[in-house]
């Protein structure tokens, strides 16, 4: 696995809260180099490695990349406040110029269970990892995330009573990719047999940060879209 793993870890065990919020003013301030070392341990050429260590590794860089890009632009309300936070070429991964958008992408064609596990710096994200993901475990993880991530009503609902699961916006806005799972009603029924026969609604995603202040609590659907817009 390329990178120090053990920066990684440490950063994940004392800055994300068992609720996967990340205490950002924290880590800015105590735990910055051992970041930046990280980040930067991620950029040589890698080694040649096998598929699940190359998608455990393209996850911790996404995640790792988010977080620092927050710590960079620390405090701020929303990621969507920051420039082109997604779009730009501004990380160094794998000896390659990339965006986040262009790590995703990657790990998008190969697994779509990847959507429980990239942690954006919203709300509504699913739930960022206190460990890094590993060639051995990857794939025990990545089914641990999506049962943990559907089982949070904040994030994901289901209401037998009116026979309906509020579901992430995550699963329309990349519903073709579950398509490789069977579908996303398909999905929902392996990780909640509850839901099989249940009517699909999608929330609203928050992009408020995932901090562990209220910094981003307030940071509505109409501010999104107008950050959205200027970026």
């Amino acid at each position: 696995m390329p990178g120090d793993q053990s920066d990684w870890a440490a950063i994940l065990q004392q800055h994300v809260t068992p609720e996967h919020s990340v205490n950002y003013k924290a880590l800015k301030e105590h735990d910055r180099a051992a970041l930046d070392r990280y980040v930067q341990s991620l950029a040589a050429p890698w080694p040649a490695m096998s598929p699940d260590a190359r998608k455990a590794a393209l996850i911790n860089a996404y995640n790792a990349l988010t977080i620092l890009w927050i710590v960079q632009n620390y405090p701020v309300e929303s990621i969507w406040r920051t420039k082109k936070p997604f779009t730009d070429k501004r990380h160094t991964v794998d000896g390659k110029k990339v965006s986040l958008d262009d790590i995703e992408t990657e790990l998008r064609s190969k697994d779509p269970r990847i959507h429980a596990a990239l942690v954006c710096a919203a709300r509504s994200c699913p739930p960022l990892r206190r460990e890094p993901y590993s060639a051995e475990r990857v794939n025990r993880q990545l089914d641990d995330n999506m049962r943990e991530w559907l089982s949070m009503p904040d994030r994901n609902r289901f209401d037998k009573a009116g026979n309906t699961a509020y579901i992430s916006k995550i699963f329309d806005w990349y519903g073709k990719d579950f398509d490789r799972l069977g579908g996303v009603r398909a999905v929902l029924a392996k990780y909640v047999p509850a839901s099989k026969a249940m009517k699909i609604k999608y929330q609203d995603y928050r992009w408020g940060l995932n901090d562990t202040s209220d910094l981003g609590s307030n940071y509505s659907q109409f501010n999104f879209l107008i950050d959205k817009v200027r970026n």
